[in-house]
């Protein structure tokens, strides 16, 4: 089963950040067998990296071995509306400010998948507890010169 991957990553991948780049790398390649995807809410984030050009977009996450074509399911709509709706509680019991909506969809949308792989572990931990994370580390912050993913601590 397929590890979604979240928008972070793509991000890296497009701008070649010198910092983050190349532990996403790793980290994806250590899981290319398992397939890898993005939903169809960090296809629409990507926008402003591709300047709105949805035909490069595609060729790029398909160059990168990242698929596009999994649909939003009518589990995910309900799953993301119970999601929402328990965020919002502890948003307004501890007054956070964030409203993460895009977040919600991707964890929905994550969950019928292996997990997520990003560089936000804790946003989405915040949403869904449960859900499965595995974060890129190396030059981009934890040991420098060594780059490898890890399982985030639920």
């Amino acid at each position: 089963m397929a590890w979604v991957v979240d928008t972070s990553l793509v991000v890296d991948l497009v701008t070649g950040d010198p910092l983050f780049e190349p532990a996403s790398t790793a980290c994806l390649q250590a899981h290319l067998n398992d397939g890898l995807v993005v939903s169809p809410v960090t296809f629409v984030e990507l926008g402003p990296s591709f300047s709105g050009d949805d035909v490069a977009a595609e060729a790029f996450l398909k160059s990168s071995q990242i698929g596009t074509t999994e649909f939003w399911t009518p589990a995910d709509t309900l799953l993301a509306h119970r999601l929402w709706h328990q965020f919002q509680q502890r948003r307004r019991q501890l007054q956070v400010v964030k409203r993460p909506v895009a977040d919600v969809l991707i964890v929905a949308f994550a969950e019928r998948f292996q997990g997520i792989i990003t560089r936000n572990a804790s946003d989405f931990r915040n949403i869904l507890p449960t859900l499965r994370i595995v974060e890129p580390w190396g030059l981009g912050g934890w040991v420098t010169g060594f780059l490898s993913c890890r399982w985030s601590a639920r």
